[in-house]
């Protein structure tokens, strides 16, 4: 059984705290992305590594940090780093908050494919309102998780997320369980969704690929939840979203399939070991 690191970050519902519909899109982007990039890094944040993730030229960004540091949303500790304060970090989770429940609400209930749902959720983000967001929540059974098994913030921005690594950190033959998807690449996404590796997956790790720079695995089964519904999937909705599984791809036909994957697909999937 996999352990969780779960932080209590003070969301927008505390009073005193700034509330998104105060700032520009603009600055609740670069919020949300700061937050993100540290999410699942031991890595600082960097001028550089943030323009790089939002394609933005590096001069761009540094204006813009300076404005949020006078905002009081970010502090420069050292040259070129970049880290949230209380009040942007309180901001940012509230904002991904927004985005993972936008993203399953499109999967579930209106047939979008998870690599489709990113680019329609950084639109919706901005402009929907907190009802409007209870009311997502409350009719998808309060998941746990988005499509891609990033877990969804509590109202109070509570995050339990699990101890996992990246599928090609794991080098011995073991048994292992998806527990999350990186959305950075749709076409990793699509990959990975055609082959059965995505959230709620049990696999094995095998010893030895046949390939350079390949890694193996078998696909020993997939979550029950997953509905076979081509490219598409459902969430089952849960009480306390505990058990939920993100929408992901339909079952395989043979659950003991192996699979070959390049490097750049196992850095995208992170598993727990069973």
């Amino acid at each position: 059984m996999s352990t969780a690191r779960q932080i209590l970050i003070r969301g927008d519902r505390y009073p005193g705290h700034v509330q998104p519909a105060e700032l520009s899109s603009s600055t609740q982007d670069y919020l949300k992305t700061i937050w993100q990039l540290g999410e699942w890094s031991p890595d600082k944040v960097t001028t550089t590594t943030l323009a790089a993730r939002m394609g933005l030229a590096a001069s761009t960004v540094s204006e813009a940090l300076k404005k949020l540091t006078a905002q009081g949303m970010v502090t420069r500790p050292s040259y070129g780093v970049v880290e949230l304060t209380d009040e942007g970090r309180s901001v940012a989770v509230t904002m991904v908050r927004r985005h993972r429940l936008l993203e399953t609400f499109l999967t579930t209930k209106l047939g979008y494919a998870w690599d489709e749902v990113h680019d329609e959720a950084e639109v919706l983000e901005h402009a929907v309102s907190e009802k409007f967001l209870d009311r997502i929540d409350a009719l998808l059974g309060h998941p746990s998780a988005d499509p891609h098994g990033d877990v969804i913030p509590s109202p109070s921005g509570v995050i339990a997320a699990p101890t996992a690594v990246q599928l090609v950190d794991v080098l011995e033959p073991v048994a292992v369980d998806v527990v999350r998807v990186s959305d950075d690449d749709p076409a990793t996404l699509r990959y990975l969704a055609g082959v059965g590796v995505v959230p709620g997956t049990r696999l094995r790790v095998l010893p030895d690929s046949g390939s350079p720079g390949m890694v193996a695995v078998s696909v020993v089964g997939t979550a029950a939840a997953v509905v076979a519904a081509g490219a598409h999937g459902r969430v089952a909705g849960g009480g306390d979203g505990a058990g939920d599984v993100p929408a992901a791809a339909p079952t395989l036909a043979d659950p003991q399939s192996v699979v070959s994957m390049g490097v750049l697909a196992a850095e995208a999937v992170w598993v727990t070991r069973v």
